[in-house]
Parts: structure tokens; C-alpha cells; sequence
């Protein structure tokens, strides 16, 4: 699960699904540091997404899971 890259704080997966739809970030519960998603090292994972229906559901589902947090904006669109 993602935690903070500030105060260690594990984020709820809740969280990081409003973090995911976010474009400006979200402050940590805990220390209030701005947190991006962060898609480092994680291209390739995303894309099979493309290339098949249930694994970008698998990836829907696992999402919080698999990323981690940043305190940098990082977004690729």
C-alpha cells in the first residue's frame, strides 16, 4: 500500500483511489505535505492494460497497490 513520502503514513486505499483521480494532488492526513501519484517504473505495467479487458480491470481493482506517492508532481498527461 502507498505511504507517505514525508511522515511514513500509511494512506488508506480510499485515499489513493481520490489520489488517482486527482490532478492536483492530495495533503497527507497526517502531515499535510501535498502527495502526487507517482508512475515511476511503472509504464510497462500500465500499459497491458491496453491489451487485454481483464487485466486492466486486475488493474483497476489493484491499483492502490501498486503505486507509491510522491511529493512532486509527476503526472504524464
Amino acid at each position: 500500500m502507498a505511504h507517505c513520502t514525508n511522515c511514513n503514513y500509511k494512506w488508506k486505499t480510499k485515499d489513493v483511489w481520490l489520489l488517482g483521480f486527482s490532478r492536483r494532488g492530495k495533503n497527507c492526513p497526517s502531515c499535510k505535505t501535498k502527495q502526487y501519484i507517482s508512475f515511476k517504473d511503472k509504464g510497462p505495467l500500465i500499459g497491458l492494460g491496453y491489451l487485454s479487458g481483464t487485466i486492466a480491470i486486475l488493474l483497476v481493482i489493484l491499483f492502490p497497490f501498486f503505486f507509491k506517492l510522491s511529493d512532486r508532481d509527476e503526472t504524464s498527461w
